[in-house]
């Protein structure tokens, strides 16, 4: 029991270890991210289309159970631009914003998506993760920063516009460009120079002046509350509110409420796909962040728990008036730098929100919405990164492909279509590839008992003797292509009396590729030629006892290619040097 314990609350393990320096290091982190999710919390929750103070109540109750159920001693959970863009573009399928139903649905959608990572935290289901393509995920990324960023620009200007796709987008702000309120724009404008200053430029200026690395580093998270200390002080001293600059306006002072989801089961039927689609998008940027930074401290992050801690932040927000929240990167990334040791500066965090929200609500009645924007637009810009397009051209032209089509769809027909299609064609790009295994002949390199491509080097054959290596397991979705191969190379050569197949790069052998290589020796037999393997890792050897294979191998099972080349080979006979046609 208590091992099971420490297992699933991991605070167990590193709570024994805390001590005043810690306590210390955690504090400071804290104050800085505080500073840092204020802002952050409110624009997020603006982008979801919920009331600011959804942002402030997503970002305390989740970060304390993420604190006692997480691994990561780094990661800052709550809510995060692709999210809150996700739940903004499947809920507003189903009500209006700003309605009683949709504050309501944004609840449901949390408890749903909590559920989901908790079901495949339990069932240890965190490997399902590994199926989304990184290009793929980074495509998306980069085409919901592209919407995120033209979806605020209606805030900067104070104009209306809907859509959720880029040429809705644009076609409604060009629409209702002749609405442009100046005062807004001239804050929206401001603010979002401001901000992209503050975070390329304010960092080297302090340095310049002499002021200290730590202080310079705190001051420049600082920046965007200045951003809102000054607009807001500017809208109110000016009575801009008067002039059509909108405004954030009451919000309640108070810790996050008690709130009850509707799980009735037609609305839950409408949120499982976005519900499925927000957990798995959450958790692999989540566990993205999480691993970079742990790795940098040679820390150990556990995938299935950090879906349990991610499963129960999404259920804490759904019961204290959230949405949906994940591990974000820039919030951990600060929290990392800014010295935190364990998962305590998020609680310490939360504790900060809290007070916040009981005692600061007041003071942004006049923040104007457009600093929001500001906010988030500077925030998602460092998402954006069309690189991927260039990176993946040289690489590989299906990878590129894949990302090309995510792109595409995400900002011509909407988030939820883009990140259907990323899941999608990860999922066929990697049985496509798997479907099409490496095979290569292979020969022996003079001189010595290794075997290499024939195309890429200059090795020693030998007539009547074909021998391959497979570098990949296995299974339902190659073993026709194996077969395929095979047979041709046969039939162009006459000369084959042995075929020795190589299976140092083989994991594994399902039952289907089994009857293929039965099928394989088969035709191979009419054809008057033997069949042999060659290093069949222990394992594999196993499972080919089961069958029936080996009962009725026409050649034999050698411990290594060697081995069976120098037993198959003609006596006397012909050795031949391949002439590579391969660079390398």
């Amino acid at each position: 029991m208590p091992s099971l314990l420490t297992r699933y609350v991991p605070l167990l393990t590193w709570g024994r270890e805390y001590d005043r320096l810690t306590l210390t290091n955690d504090l400071i982190a804290a104050v800085i991210v505080t500073i840092m999710l204020i802002p952050q919390s409110l624009a997020y929750a603006l982008l979801a289309g919920l009331p600011p103070e959804a942002g402030l109540y997503a970002s305390i109750v989740p970060i304390l159970l993420y604190a006692v159920f997480g691994t990561s001693r780094a990661l800052a959970v709550g809510p995060v631009a692709v999210v809150s863009l996700m739940t903004a573009a499947s809920l507003s399928q189903i009500t209006a914003q700003g309605s009683m139903g949709y504050a309501v649905a944004a609840l449901s959608l949390a408890a749903l998506s909590g559920a989901i990572l908790l079901a495949m935290g339990l069932l240890r289901l965190g490997f399902l993760a590994n199926f989304l393509s990184h290009p793929v995920i980074a495509g998306f990324i980069t085409a919901s920063g592209v919407l995120i960023a033209t979806s605020q620009i209606k805030h900067l200007l104070g104009i209306s516009a809907e859509g959720h796709t880029l040429p809705e987008l644009i076609l409604s702000l060009l629409e209702h460009l002749p609405q442009l309120n100046w005062p807004t724009a001239l804050i929206g404008g401001a603010a979002t120079v401001f901000l992209f200053w503050v975070r390329r430029g304010l960092n080297p200026t302090l340095r310049r002046l002499g002021i200290g690395a730590r202080l310079a580093g705190f001051l420049t998270k600082a920046g965007p509350v200045a951003a809102v200390v000054v607009t807001t002080l500017a809208v109110w001293g000016l009575g801009l509110a008067e002039r059509g600059v909108k405004i954030v306006g009451a919000v309640p002072q108070a810790l996050p409420p008690l709130t009850l989801p509707d799980l009735s089961q037609d609305l839950l039927a409408q949120l499982l796909l976005p519900a499925v689609l927000i957990s798995v998008i959450g958790f692999v940027e989540s566990i993205s962040v999480a691993q970079t930074l742990a790795a940098k401290r040679r820390q150990r992050i556990d995938p299935d728990q950090e879906l349990i801690g991610l499963g129960t932040a999404n259920l804490g927000a759904a019961f204290t008036g959230g949405f949906p929240v994940t591990g974000g990167f820039s919030r951990s990334v600060v929290n990392f730098d800014a010295g935190a040791e364990t998962p305590a500066a998020g609680a310490f965090t939360a504790v900060g929100l809290a007070i916040a929200a009981v005692a600061l609500t007041p003071l942004i009645y006049f923040l104007p919405k457009a600093t929001l924007a500001a906010t988030i637009i500077t925030a998602v810009m460092g998402l954006v990164d069309f690189s991927i397009l260039r990176k993946s051209w040289g690489y590989s032209k299906a990878d590129f492909a894949a990302v090309l089509t995510t792109i595409a769809l995400t900002l011509l027909m909407g988030v939820e279509a883009g990140v259907s299609a990323g899941v999608v064609l990860s999922i066929l790009l990697h049985l496509y590839k798997s479907s099409r295994p490496h095979i290569a002949e292979v020969g022996r390199v003079p001189g010595t008992e290794h075997f290499r491509n024939i195309l890429r080097h200059e090795v020693e054959t030998h007539p009547g003797l074909l021998t391959l290596r497979v570098d990949e397991s296995l299974f339902f979705a190659n073993a026709r292509f194996l077969e395929d191969c095979i047979h041709r190379r046969v039939a162009d050569d006459p000369q084959i009396d042995h075929v020795v197949l190589q299976c140092s790069a083989i994991n594994d052998i399902d039952l289907s590729a089994l009857e293929s290589l039965e099928e394989i020796m088969h035709r191979l037999s009419e054809m008057g030629v033997m069949l042999h393997l060659s290093e069949v890792k222990g394992p594999v050897m196993d499972r080919l006892r089961r069958g029936a294979l080996l009962d009725h191998l026409t050649g034999k099972v050698f411990l290594s290619q060697h081995d069976a080349v120098e037993a198959l080979r003609p006596a006397g006979g012909e050795t031949r040097l391949s002439v590579p046609s391969l660079g390398g």
